[in-house]
């Protein structure tokens, strides 16, 4: 199923409804695969019948998605974590230099506990990713409960981030193995963010 639904994504004849609702329905796989890396604690609850062991999440759960692509993603992982908390980052890669700059951050109150879940859709150089990292560790968050969430990340985006920050878990559904000239990830799918709110043609 993720791999039909990344089809839709990449093929550049996809309109925006369909685009959108693929984003959807690939987000929420993904909010179940996060959930499988989260530390889980045992209960005993009481069924209509007699008691039981159950499990639940251990800790509390902060999104952060980087502005603006990621909130593609957000709604399907609230919906799956409807108790999280959400963190906003604003990063802006500068399109001759590449390096990303911050335009924005706000931040709720960050447990040293909760698990922390990047979101992104794409790693292409991995500079984005790498920021935000290190944004977090400055907030005292430890790189093990970290998690960064993408649809495609590539090679070079993938080796920079877990070269640097070698206990961050990242969860992706394809790994491409070029970036281009530009620093897109080929065959990539384009830029995920104008796809998804229609701003291809208005820049």
């Amino acid at each position: 199923m993720k791999q039909s639904l990344l089809t839709i994504l990449r093929n550049k004849n996809t309109g925006l409804i369909e685009f959108r609702n693929a984003t959807k329905k690939l987000a929420l796989i993904l909010a179940q695969e996060t959930s499988n890396h989260l530390e889980k604690q045992e209960i005993e609850i009481i069924t209509p019948e007699g008691k039981t062991k159950g499990v639940e999440l251990k800790n509390d759960i902060v999104f952060i998605p980087i502005l603006r692509a990621a909130l593609s993603l957000l709604p399907a992982f609230l919906k799956f974590f409807e108790k999280a908390k959400v963190g906003f980052l604003g990063l802006k890669r500068d399109e001759k230099t590449t390096i990303p700059e911050i335009y924005y951050k706000n931040f709720p109150q960050i447990s040293t506990s909760d698990d922390v879940i990047i979101l992104d859709p794409m790693i292409a150089t991995g500079g984005s990713g790498e920021k935000a990292i290190e944004i977090l560790i400055k907030e005292r968050i430890k790189e093990e409960k970290i998690i960064f969430v993408a649809v495609i990340c590539s090679q070079e985006g993938l080796n920079r981030i877990k070269n640097k920050f070698s206990k961050i878990k990242i969860i992706y559904v394809q790994k491409d193995l070029e970036l281009n000239k530009n620093k897109f990830i080929v065959p990539g799918l384009g830029d995920f963010g104008d796809r998804y709110f229609g701003t291809l043609n208005h820049k």
